[in-house]
């Protein structure tokens, strides 16, 4: 991530596969998984999330036998990548540090709390950042999905933060924002 440093933190940045998503015309682009429609109550790609947060969870896996700790690891991203975070962290059998949700919303909501009842995250801290003036991906499911994220997790650990006229992007104070939460989650070790 541009502008931030924190030299005892390795960053991993997988890319999403290129697949064809419905809402775009089935049109081939970058995406963990297919979106069908932006309504809150439009269909869900439930095969194709789960197999994205099963191939993040190898990743995770990965990690944790190359001898990091999953209380040492963050999972975090924008938009749809946010998305696949959040419902990686709450369905994860391992104990994370914690999520950086941008700009984003939780993907197969409805099946939550039911999908979270084995997760070692029922205390994970959450930032989840929102810009007020996303035209893709609303304030309202940022904040639908804030309110979810409390009836799931300790609601002491969400902190929900939204920026003043940012559209589907990030700012300046959103990285410090998230710096000062990975360095909060993720001190360095002795």
């Amino acid at each position: 991530m541009a502008g931030i440093r924190n030299p005892h933190v390795k960053y991993i940045c997988p890319h999403a596969p290129i697949m064809p998503v419905s809402l775009n015309m089935n049109m081939s682009m970058p995406s963990w998984f297919d979106i069908i429609g932006l309504s809150p109550d439009a269909q869900e790609d439930d095969v194709g999330i789960k197999q994205a947060a099963q191939n993040i969870q190898a990743l995770i896996d990965q990690e944790v036998k190359n001898g990091i700790p999953s209380s040492r690891i963050i999972l975090g991203g924008f938009s749809q990548g946010g998305a696949l975070s959040l419902y990686t962290a709450l369905t994860s059998q391992q104990k994370l540090a914690g999520v950086v949700a941008l700009s984003c919303w939780l993907p197969l909501r409805s099946s939550f709390p039911q999908a979270a009842t084995n997760s070692a995250n029922k205390e994970i801290s959450v930032l989840q950042c929102h810009g007020e003036s996303d035209p893709l991906v609303p304030l309202m499911f940022g904040s639908l999905t804030s309110e979810k994220l409390k009836t799931i997790v300790n609601p002491v650990n969400i902190n929900f933060k939204k920026y003043s006229g940012l559209t589907h992007s990030s700012c300046d104070q959103e990285m410090t924002d998230i710096k000062q939460f990975i360095e909060k989650h993720l001190p360095p070790v002795n």
